[in-house]
Order: C-alpha cells, then structure tokens, then sequence
C-alpha cells in the first residue's frame, strides 16, 4: 500500500493552505482497499479520523454498528471450527509469516501507525519489532503450549488422566489508539495460534491500523473471516462482548471495571490491561551514565501515552541532585517533530481531549507549588497537540498527577532516603502494572522487585525489555488489570481445559466399581491403605 507522501516529507505537506480542514490527507484510494475490510452494512454513518500533527482530516472510516458485530461474529464462529480442526504447524506456519510481512512492509505501518496516533516514527517500529516478535515466540513454542499433558490420577496405577486445551471460540479485542499495530494483535495472535476466530473493535482514530493488519493476515493465508474488524466507539464494543467466548480489553481502569462486569454476567473470560501510576526508583549506587538516557526513554515514549510509561519518578537522595542535573537537560534536549523520518524523539499527543487532560495536570499541580524543572507548556508551535516534555517537583499530597494516571509526557519527582521507603512510594498507589529499579547491584534490585506491587518490574530499563520478553507473562495488580497477555498464559487465557480421565484395568474388573461391589467396610479399608502407601511414597 502506497501512502501519500515524500520519504523526507512532513505530511503537512499535503494539506491545502486554502481549506485545510477540507482536505483529507490520505487519498481515497489508498483508503479505499482497507475500509472494504470493515464489517458494516453501512447504516451507521462514517468516523473522520484526524492527523495529530496538524489537526487536519486524516481518513473517512465507515462505521459498524451492532447488528455488524453479530453478523462478524457468526461469520467468525463459523470459520472457527474448520481452522481449530487444522494441525498446529499449519496454523502456525501463517503467522510465522506474518511475522516475516510486517518486517518487510514495515514502512507502510510506520506511515499510518505516525499518521493515526502522532508517535515519532522510532516509538512507531516498536510496534512492528513488536508484532515480529510476538509472531516468532508463538511460532516457536505453539506445540509445547498447546500439547496435550499427562497428569497423575486418583489411584495412579488404575487411573489415567490427560488434559486437553480446546480454543474457547470467537475472542474479541477492543484496542485503544496508543499501539494501533500491536495492541490489535497482542492478544489475537495466540488466540489464532490456539484455533480461535478474532474480531477486533480498535478506537476510531486508529481503525486503519487494525485494517492494515487484516490484510498482512490475509496475505500471510489466513482464511477469510477468521479476523474481522468492526469499526466504532463504544456502542460497538459493548455489544462485541455480548457476543464473543473471551474479551481482551486494554483502556482505562474505570471502562476495565464495566467490560468485566459484562463479561462476568456472561461468564465469559476476559483478560484486562488497564491503567497504571508506574514508579522507577534510582537507588544510590545506580550508575547515572547507563540510568538517565534510559530513564529518559522510560518516561517520554510515546509522548508519556504509554500504559508502561513511567510517571513517578523516585530518587535516593544521595544520587538525587546529580541525577536531576544530568536528566533535566537532557529532557529539555529531546526534539519535538512531525516528519514521517526518523528525525523526531517525541511525537504528539493524539487528540485536544489528550491535551487538554495532560494540561490540566501540570497546571493543577503548579498551582498547588509544584515546580516545573522543564518543560510544562503546550507545544502550539510544532503542532497543535505537541506538549513538551515535562519534569516536576515539590509535587503536593493532593495534586492530581500525583495519584491519577496522567498519560502524557509527564514525570513527577520524589526523593527518598532509603530503600525500605522507596518500596512504601512505589507501593503507594491503587494501580500495579509496571515499575523500574536502577541499581549496579542486580541481585539486589531482584529483592527489591520482589516487593514492588507490580504485574511486571524491570531492573536497569523501563519497559521495553519487558514488553519484548514474550516468553514472560505481563500484566497488572490491584487496578491495573486482571490476566495476563504474553507467554503460555496468553494462550491459555483463550483456550479451556479439559481433563479426560480413564480407569485402565475396567476390562479386568480393577474399578471403583469392583471394589465397592466387596461390600462393607472393605473398600474404605483398601482405599484408606492405598492412600497410606501413596502417602508415604510421595505420590502427586
């Protein structure tokens, strides 16, 4: 798919100076090809996506409406059961190709993924190494997640147990706007792997992304209607979770909170990552030289719109001075940019609704006597979302970043004085998705993480080593979510167990039934033996 646009271009370029909120930046028939592949009936009008970097109209998408999502999922249901019966090396042999296209057409997706939500281009390939990844750790271990186990029976010799995972159905995703590529198909590529059909609701503003996505699979051979996209707001998610056999949300704690309501009136599974207060401490003995450029990744990825970004920032004291004067101009450094190149460090917010929250922050937060060290001002300059990268201090008690998720480039510092009440800081907060400990003392920091309330905690980086450790489960604790994607519990997230247990000396007359038959008290004096005897012996 071409996109319209220089190599060295900035896409303002392709605005009209005239009316250019009249003029759609992607043309038609680029568009064209991907909206074909929205599941609608065309009777709930179309969503106008829009280009952070300037504000102007990015692409018209046709929207679904509810009568869509339970026509995408009886399409889904019915091609299910077809690719469920397919041998796990066939299934996998299609994402393992998909993980190879996303490589080789990956400046396609880095275009609409900047285009959609306003990230530079080098947070943009995190979703692409992301998704190839994903698709060759799933490749790798898809038999070993999904053979069938031997399991130790009531009477071991007699009984003989074997568990099956059997794939749940139709797994539907409903994927926010900050990873438009990976946060479509985190969850549906091991659902697919496992036999399942996906329908995927992302948010409006990032619905090419999710298209794009389901063409690569397309190509990559998998059968129609095994991954479908309905386009829409709310509406249409709530009514995907009436229909689907397992949710996979990621957004806000407060929507987290109604999406499992539903799903639990259901009883339907649902895997849930939502929001996070996420804290890096820098303890006394880290060295600075390696902590503050990974620090500074650790907070202002994405323009801080990050579930994993970093937002709390707590210091040993001792290191505390030095760190800030080594940190703040190196925030101040990061250069603000729109351009489809790789030539910026900090993207965009991806809306005025995005602004205005993380304005009402900082500001908040000034008034009440906290200092900005750098940054706390709207970027107007660059692009009418840009906010530039903030470091505060001083921040007080009843400040509204100091406990509230802020989602933007902002980091609010804390000093301590030891260890013991770095943990009560990072600890302090309803949210446990993410936390860093920086420390040249690694088994330490590992003792240290032990104790953090956290779904995942890194030692020396912020996230992305954790993120790309497929292998690894993540998710969060307390409010930031309920199960976890990556690794074997993705897929058995989706799958449901079965455990078909045998007695194997029936055809001889060795049963429960044989010896029950003896009458009396005798079973119960063989059984209460034979439990002695596999007491003793250790028997599971």
């Amino acid at each position: 798919m071409a996109t319209a646009h220089e190599s060295d271009g900035a896409p303002v370029e392709l605005i009209d100076p005239e009316l250019p909120a009249s003029t759609y930046v992607l043309e038609p028939e680029i568009v064209a090809p991907l909206v074909r592949r929205v599941v609608t009936s065309h009777d709930g009008g179309t969503h106008r996506s829009t280009l952070p970097f300037t504000g102007a109209p990015l692409a018209a998408i046709p929207l679904s409406g509810p009568g869509d999502v339970v026509e995408a999922t009886r399409r889904a249901r019915a091609a299910q059961h077809d690719w469920a019966a397919q041998p796990v090396r066939d299934r996998a042999r299609v994402l393992d190709r998909l993980g190879a296209l996303v490589l080789e057409r990956q400046s396609e997706i880095l275009d609409l993924i900047q285009m959609e939500s306003g990230k530079s281009r080098r947070n943009a390939f995190e979703e692409v190494a992301d998704v190839a990844q994903t698709c060759r750790h799933y490749v790798t271990r898809a038999r070993r997640y999904l053979a069938d186990r031997r399991e130790p029976g009531a009477l071991s010799v007699l009984t003989g147990v074997r568990v099956h995972r059997r794939p749940v159905g139709v797994v539907g995703v409903i994927a926010p706007w900050n990873f438009p590529l990976t946060l479509a198909l985190a969850e549906a590529i091991p659902a697919l792997l496992a036999g399942n059909a996906v329908v995927v609701k992302p948010d409006p503003q990032t619905t090419l992304s999710a298209l794009w996505a389901s063409e690569l699979l397309a190509e990559a051979g998998l059968p129609d209607d095994l991954f479908a996209v309905v386009a829409g707001a709310g509406d249409v998610g709530a009514a995907l979770i009436d229909h689907v056999d397992h949710v996979a949300f990621t957004g806000s704690t407060a929507t987290g909170r109604k999406v499992a309501a539903r799903a639990g009136e259901r009883l339907v599974g649902a895997t849930l990552e939502l929001g996070g207060k996420n804290p890096l401490y820098v303890a006394a003995d880290a060295d600075l030289d390696r902590a503050v450029p990974g620090v500074l990744r650790a907070c202002f990825t994405n323009a801080g719109q990050l579930c994993m970004s970093i937002e709390r920032l707590v210091l040993h004291e001792r290191i505390a001075d030095e760190f800030l004067a080594r940190f703040v101009p190196a925030v101040r450094e990061l250069t603000l940019g729109a351009g489809l190149d790789y030539s910026a460090d900090v993207g965009s917010l991806v809306s005025a609704v995005q602004l205005e929250r993380v304005s009402a922050h900082v500001d908040d937060a000034l008034a009440k006597g906290a200092r900005a060290l750098v940054g706390g001002v709207h970027r107007s300059d660059v692009g009418p979302y840009f906010y530039a990268p903030t470091v505060l201090d001083d921040v007080p008690e009843d400040a509204a970043c100091r406990h509230e998720e802020t989602f933007g480039p902002v980091v609010a510092v804390t000093r301590v004085g030891g260890d013991d009440e770095a943990l009560r800081v990072m600890n302090d907060t309803h949210f446990g998705l993410n936390a860093s400990i920086w420390s040249r003392d690694v088994p330490r920091a590992r003792r240290l993480a032990a104790k953090v309330e956290s779904g995942t905690v890194v030692v020396n980086d912020g996230y992305l080593q954790a993120w790309g450790s497929a292998a690894a489960p993540m998710g969060g604790m307390k409010a930031s979510g309920l199960g976890r994607r990556h690794g074997r519990e993705a897929v058995e997230a989706v799958t449901e167990a079965q455990s078909v247990v045998a007695q194997r000396g029936h055809h001889v007359g060795l049963s429960v039934d044989s010896l029950y038959a003896l009458g009396g008290d005798v079973p119960s004096r063989v059984l209460t033996g034979a439990l002695r005897v596999m007491r003793r012996l250790r028997l599971p």
